[in-house]
C-alpha cells in the first residue's frame, strides 16, 4: 500500500499546484528536459495537466501545446548534441552497457525504419532520447527529422493530455483516481509498444 499512498500524495501535491498559469510553463520545461535527460517524468506532468483541464482549472489546448513544444524543442537539442558531441555523449550519457545498447539499437532501427521510429520511440522513456541523439550521430537530414519529430511530439502530448482529461471528467469527484487510471493506461501503452517491438525483433531474427 505504501507505493500507492506515496503516488497519491505526490499527485495531490501536483494537483494543488496545477491550477496556476505557471504550470503550463512547467509542462513545457519538464517535457524539454525529459527529451535530453531521460530521468524527468514528463508524462506525469502532462497527464496532471490533462486532469486539471478536465476539472476546468486549465485549458486542454494549452496543455497539449506546452507538452508538444517542450518535447519538440528538447528532441531537437538532443539531435544537435548527437551531431556535435558524439564522443562526449558516448563517455557520459551512454557510458554504461545499457546505455551503449540503447544507442546501438536506435542506430540500427533508424537504418531500418527511419523517421517512423521517432513516432513510436516517443512513447518509450529513455528510448526516445537514444533515437533523437542517434538521429544526430548518424546524420539524419535535419528537415526530415524535424517533420517526423513534430508529428511525434504532437501525438504524444495529445495522447497523454487526453488520458488525463478523460480521467478528470470521468472521475471528477476523485482526481487521484483519475490520475491513477490515466497513468496506468499510459504505462500500459508503453508496455504494449515495447512488446510489439520485441516480438517484431524476434520475428526478424528468426526469418
Amino acid at each position: 500500500m505504501f507505493p500507492l499512498a506515496l503516488i497519491g500524495d505526490a499527485f495531490d501535491t501536483l494537483k494543488d499546484l496545477s491550477d496556476g498559469p505557471w504550470f503550463i510553463v512547467a509542462i513545457f520545461a519538464v517535457a524539454l528536459l525529459d527529451s535530453v535527460i531521460p530521468l524527468v517524468p514528463s508524462e506525469t506532468l502532462v497527464i496532471v495537466g490533462g486532469v486539471a483541464a478536465g476539472r476546468g482549472d486549465q485549458f486542454l489546448g494549452f496543455v497539449i501545446l506546452a507538452g508538444a513544444l517542450g518535447a519538440f524543442a528538447g528532441d531537437n537539442i538532443a539531435y544537435q548534441l548527437g551531431r556535435s558531441a558524439e564522443d562526449w555523449l558516448r563517455r557520459t550519457v551512454f557510458r554504461s552497457d545499457a546505455g551503449a545498447k540503447r544507442l546501438e539499437w536506435a542506430t540500427q532501427q533508424l537504418e531500418v525504419r527511419g523517421g517512423l521510429l521517432l513516432i513510436t520511440a516517443r512513447f518509450i522513456p529513455g528510448g526516445r532520447t537514444a533515437v533523437t541523439i542517434a538521429s544526430g550521430v548518424t546524420g539524419q537530414p535535419r528537415k526530415r527529422f524535424m517533420l517526423f519529430d513534430a508529428v511525434a511530439a504532437t501525438i504524444w502530448a495529445t495522447y497523454a493530455s487526453l488520458l488525463g482529461f478523460i480521467g478528470g471528467k470521468t472521475f471528477e469527484n476523485n482526481h487521484t483516481l483519475a490520475f491513477g487510471v490515466a497513468f496506468g493506461l499510459a504505462v500500459t501503452g508503453t508496455v504494449l509498444i515495447e512488446t510489439i517491438r520485441w516480438l517484431r525483433g524476434r520475428r526478424t531474427q528468426s526469418s
